[in-house]
């Protein structure tokens, strides 16, 4: 068996797939690097970002990219050190609220995985589980992360879906 190079770790909220994403990258090299797409708008997203970046000791460096993900998946990674990506719902929370063409940023990302010369593992939210949004944009958004979740399953070597903070692989090889 190989190991996968590149990874998508779906979850709700709150259901532990960034520790699941973590420990699973943590295994494939001693280095890494973090890249992170929040923006703290609050004192509440101030605080999460602040627990994320306690959970990463000193092998891990950090890349803040909102919305230029491609670009920095392209840039950092390397063949001896596995990226990090958390997480992509916020990145398409950027891209929509930017007004960005968000399928252009879908094929950009794919291109970058493609071209990707080492591990990368990737965290997104599965938002399909619960009600029909009330509202257009939150319906778009709902749309949107539901098309790249299932775009990026289809090009990952593996796809993780963590419940209750229990892995299950979905795809690909162990």
């Amino acid at each position: 068996m190989t190991k996968p190079r590149t990874l998508l770790v779906l979850g709700g909220a709150r259901s532990g797939k960034s520790r699941h994403a973590q420990a699973l990258a943590e295994a494939m090299t001693p280095t890494g690097c973090f890249i992170a797409t929040a923006q703290a708008w609050d004192d509440e997203m101030r605080e999460r970002i602040a627990r994320h970046v306690a959970d990463r000791d000193a092998r891990w460096t950090t890349v803040e990219a909102p919305l230029a993900l491609p670009e920095a998946i392209a840039k950092h990674t390397r063949a001896d050190r596995v990226v990090l990506v958390d997480c992509l719902t916020l990145w398409l929370t950027n891209l929509l609220l930017g007004e960005a063409d968000m399928t252009a940023a879908g094929e950009a990302l794919v291109a970058a995985l493609e071209g990707a010369p080492g591990p990368v593992v990737l965290v997104s939210n599965e938002v399909g589980f619960g009600i029909v949004p009330d509202n257009a944009l939150a319906r778009r958004f709902r749309d949107a992360q539901g098309s790249l979740n299932q775009r990026l399953a289809r090009v990952c070597d593996a796809t993780d879906l963590v419940v209750a903070g229990l892995p299950l692989r979905l795809s690909g090889e162990k």
